[in-house]
């Protein structure tokens, strides 16, 4: 019998797929065949769809690492030099607990409002889903979710577009497929319940327990838990602080799930229902302070946007915490004493506050101040006083408000002519006006005038410092010359000075009190500027070192230069100093400083150091076209400084019986004219004094014998250009 020809149809038909049928079908009317055939391809063709989405969105789900899971972002712990805790920066209010710290109630509740079915399914509930699509094709209008516990992590911990689209939700189902097969049951409920948003900015069943009910998420009682449970779906909604009544009406929809899914008893849920769940009172926003606003600037200076935002962090910093209050205490004390003054004449915080309660306030116009204090042998800052008040302003102004620096500039003046062109305390520079070409700027002649309108003649370097004398200042710059002023002002901490105007010498430029009173430590350290620093050590959670600063030192200046220029210095707060008063104040103790005053006294400043510190303080107007009342460093600035230094010795500051040694030192006898090794010609110009055998000089002064040595002497200074030629010689 001949073999039965095979339909052309038939071969539609794969070999495997029901032989036996296949020939039958082909026999069919066409009618019936074509029908049933296009149905077996078309369920082809969606399996091979299904089986290559499947594969692409497994291989998708491979690129996001299931470690991240742990890493929550949790607020950065910031804590002071003695381990005390300043506050928290960045990152979320949350504290992570294992789940053995979670009260069985609230994981009962939890489970029974989002994923009843959670120990049953492989992380997607396809019955979720079916009576999800159900529900909603019975009305529209009526959105029911099928996400389970799973979905929402992989969603929270990988921040999925919130977009409901079909390629977002597949992508979820992928990833939560991976985490069933990587994670138990108990792992995945204790990720959640610490991720979780529990509104009003709380992350984590332990910090919402303990800020709605004051009590660890352990301690929980039923009513709680599912009061909890209920604020998961609508955090602002159900909120206890702002809508008791619902959240109350939605622990008690928990309830009656928790009795529908068969976890609690109909006679419980009664009686968890009529207690009237006691809920705390709102939390206050933790003030912002100096100490924190200081701390976030610097750390943005050592990490990265994404390790600071994440969070979690333990910030160690260098703030003593009796220092940093003593700061903030004083400028306010002394500043208000200030506006009480008689015939004040500017905003008081006092009315400004005022003004802030009645909803009036714009900008704050009243006296503001900063302090800053560095221990000079480390560079690290002890207090950071940014303003009077941070709730008015943010404005840090001892870390970023660049003032004229004025008469506060002089040291480091003195210093670079003791430094290149061998200055000495004793040495004698004239107090008058400046003769017509004696010194030429860039921008032309200059001549400025003292303060006082007054001129001393002949005086000693080290009182030409001590009254902040102009003209001496200028005199005193021209031996070292502009370019050595700016080099040592650059090495020292002060960079960016423009130009070669000798208005440098004034004072002529912006600092802030953070770079001015770095310059200045290096005074009490032997000639060394330690790199201040705020931040000693950064470490993750787990206590992983993620940064450490460490203590960067350099020399600026020779331990002689620097000695030299501290005993001129310290002449500042004697009996003939701008800072005579400061032990009326009382600070006593082995210190020197130099108080500034700039810009019409829009600027009163007072830095000065002891062996061990280093402090700086401002007092001004933000407004710089106003002056401060009386804004001498002496009267605004000194007092806080004084009253802030005190505090030094009994928290381990204290400071030595000398400044650090400049090594041998020898008597030897100057001329206070020339400078140079006194001869039998110079008469009464010549001292006995004791100097750095580093800075003894070479040259014996060359006076002639028997002529007036202080007379002589005048006469040749006198003449135009001697200085620029005398520093030359001894540079």
């Amino acid at each position: 019998m001949p073999a039965r020809p095979v339909l052309p149809s038939a071969r539609l038909c794969c070999a495997w797929f029901f032989p036996g049928w296949r020939l039958r079908v082909a026999a069919w009317p066409w009618l019936l065949r074509w029908p049933l055939q296009l149905a077996v391809g078309a369920t082809g063709l969606g399996l091979a769809a299904i089986l290559i989405g499947d594969l692409a969105y497994r291989s998708l789900a491979r690129r996001y690492d299931l470690d991240s899971l742990g890493r929550m972002p949790a607020r950065s712990e910031v804590y002071d030099a003695r381990g005390g805790l300043l506050g928290k920066l960045h990152g979320e209010d949350r504290r992570v607990v294992p789940l053995s710290q979670v009260a069985p109630d609230f994981i009962k509740a939890l489970l029974a409002r989002e994923d009843s079915r959670f120990y049953e399914h492989g992380g997607v509930d396809l019955v979720g889903v079916v009576r999800a699509v159900v529900r909603t094709l019975q009305d529209p209008k009526v959105r029911q979710g099928a996400s389970t516990i799973t979905m929402q992590l992989a969603r929270n911990s990988f921040d999925l577009t919130r977009e409901k689209s079909l390629h977002r939700k597949l992508l979820e189902m992928a990833i939560t497929r991976r985490i069933e097969d990587q994670r138990s049951k108990a792992q995945i409920l204790e990720l959640y319940v610490n991720r979780i948003f529990f509104g009003t900015g709380l992350f984590g069943v332990e910090r919402a327990a303990e800020s709605y009910f004051g009590k660890s998420a352990l301690g929980l009682t039923l009513d709680e838990s599912a009061m909890l449970a209920a604020i998961i779906r609508g955090p602002n909604a159900f909120s206890p602080f702002r809508h008791y009544e619902v959240a109350r009406s939605g622990r008690d929809m928990v309830l009656d799930r928790m009795v529908a899914t068969g976890v609690l008893s109909a006679a419980a849920a009664a009686a968890a229902k009529r207690v009237k769940t006691k809920v705390l009172a709102p939390p206050q926003a933790p003030p912002d302070s100096w100490a924190l606003d200081a701390v976030r600037r610097d750390l943005e200076k050592v990490l990265d946007q994404g390790e600071v935002g994440e969070g979690g962090l333990k910030i160690y910093t260098t703030l003593e915490p009796e220092l940093q209050r003593a700061a903030e205490e004083s400028l306010n004390r002394q500043l208000a004493a200030v506006e009480k003054g008689p015939g004040y004449p500017h905003q008081t915080w006092a009315l400004y506050e005022r003004l802030v309660q009645r909803g009036l306030a714009v900008e704050p116009e009243y006296l503001q101040g900063a302090v800053i204090l560095l221990e000079n042998h480390t560079g690290a800052i002890r207090a950071a006083v940014g303003g009077r008040d941070i709730r008015h302003s943010g404005t840090n102004r001892a870390l970023q408000s660049r003032r004229q620096v004025g008469s506060a500039f002089q040291p480091l003046v003195y210093a670079a002519a003791v430094e290149r062109a061998g200055l000495w305390p004793g040495q004698l520079i004239f107090d008058g006006p400046l003769l017509p070409g004696e010194v030429r700027g860039e921008e032309g002649l200059v001549s400025p005038a003292n303060a006082d309108g007054r001129f001393g003649g002949w005086q000693s370097a080290w009182w030409g410092l001590a009254k902040s004398r102009h003209t001496m200042a200028v005199r005193v710059g021209e031996l070292a010359g502009v370019d050595q002023v700016k080099q040592l002002a650059a090495a020292a901490g002060l960079s960016g000075i423009a130009g070669r105007s000798p208005q440098l010498y004034l004072g002529n430029l912006g600092a802030t009190l953070e770079s001015l009173s770095s310059a200045f430590s290096l005074f009490g350290n032997g000639g060394q500027r330690c790199r201040p620093f705020l931040i000693d050590r950064i470490e993750t959670g787990e206590g992983e070192l993620v940064y450490r600063s460490g203590v960067i030192a350099y020399p600026v200046l020779s331990p002689g230069s620097a000695w030299l220029t501290t005993r001129m210095m310290e002449q500042v707060l004697g009996p003939e100093g701008t800072a005579a008063g400061v032990q009326g104040l009382g600070f006593r103790g082995l210190a020197a400083g130099q108080t500034g005053s700039a810009d019409d006294f829009r600027d009163a400043w007072f830095i000065g150091y002891s062996t061990a510190l280093t402090c700086g303080v401002w007092v001004g107007l933000d407004d710089t076209s106003r002056r401060a009342p009386q804004g001498y460093g002496s009267r605004l600035a000194l007092p806080i400084w004084a009253e802030v230094m005190a505090r030094g010795p009994a928290l381990g500051y204290a400071a030595g019986a000398s400044w650090p040694s400049p090594g041998p030192v020898e008597k030897v006898a100057i001329c206070a004219v020339s400078g140079l090794l006194g001869s039998p010609g110079c008469g009464g110009a010549a001292a006995e004094v004791e100097l750095p055998s580093s800075h003894v000089p070479r040259e014996v002064c060359r006076h002639q014998e028997g002529r007036g040595a202080a007379a002589g002497g005048a006469e040749e200074l006198r003449q135009p250009g001697f200085w620029q030629r005398l520093g030359q010689r001894w540079r």
